[in-house]
């Protein structure tokens, strides 16, 4: 396993790279490498130190790197190349999730739904494509279950990251459409308002999560459980924080949700044991 690789995912200290442990240990190196390199990318579009100019190009050199070595390339390029071939990984579908960190580099802003979905879909759904070949799912019904976990993953982060993210160059990752909808203004979030019409955006936010875990839960295939138990850590971690959160009405602004180190280890326990 690539120490650069190691040293990212303890660094990151998540959920996703928690769920991790329950894979044998070649597939658990080399999921590591890949959320590395999700990282990574996504820190050169969020790099406050660097020009948009500079990340843009930071991020073409890894398009390139994914599929060939390429001049002053970053150290761990030649190490993802070698999962890509280990696995007969699409590049396109790394090139993909580089195309949703691009998305960032001018700010957030999603005037409706089907633009949100667009972002979450690459930059969590198709994560989800590639790793769940990574962790040696067979069923061609388990991309159908990728593609809708990521997306209820990718919402419960951006609903628990509502005031993190806004403090950050003022991203909005909630449709414009669905804030006017319920009355909430650019104003509402940068004040840290927790106003009704607030509460009932993240309820409704949340529902739409909430359908996207149902729709992954049905989507599973027998035959692959066993393979996707690390994909089913994830799907239970991030719904009880999904739940967590609205049962304390999104009190986002004042902190970072998160569940407690006894609770996430009896989730870890319970889907590995099934």
């Amino acid at each position: 396993m690539s120490d650069e690789a190691v040293q990212i995912t303890k660094a990151s200290r998540s959920n996703l790279a928690l769920a991790f442990i329950a894979l044998p240990k070649q597939r658990r190196a080399d999921i590591s490498v890949f959320y590395a390199f999700c990282r990574v990318v996504d820190d050169i579009a969020d790099d406050p130190g660097h020009t948009r100019d500079e990340r843009q190009a930071g991020l073409d050199l890894w398009k390139a790197a994914v599929e060939s070595p390429q001049p002053a390339e970053p150290t761990l390029a030649a190490t993802v190349r070698e999962i890509i071939a280990r696995y007969g990984l699409s590049v396109g579908d790394f090139r993909e999730v580089i195309a949703g960190m691009e998305m960032d580099l001018d700010g957030a802003r999603y005037g409706t739904w089907e633009g949100l979905r667009l972002y979450c879909h690459r930059v969590a759904s198709v994560v989800g494509l590639v790793s769940i070949d990574i962790f040696g799912a067979r069923d061609v019904r388990a991309k159908n279950y990728a593609l809708s976990l990521g997306l209820a993953l990718q919402l419960t982060n951006i609903l628990r990251d509502v005031g993190g993210d806004f403090a950050n160059e003022g991203r909005i990752y909630l449709p414009e459409e669905e804030l006017a909808r319920f009355g909430v203004s650019r104003d509402d979030l940068a004040a840290g308002r927790r106003s009704e019409g607030f509460l009932a955006l993240m309820d409704f936010q949340a529902e739409r999560a909430r359908s996207f875990y149902r729709e992954a839960a049905s989507q599973l295939p027998a035959g692959d459980r066993k393979a996707l138990i690390a994909a089913e850590i994830m799907r239970a971690v991030y719904s009880r924080l999904l739940e967590k959160m609205a049962r304390d009405r999104w009190q986002v602004f004042d902190r970072r949700y998160s569940l407690g180190k006894l609770t996430k280890l009896w989730l870890v326990l319970r889907g590995v044991l099934g």
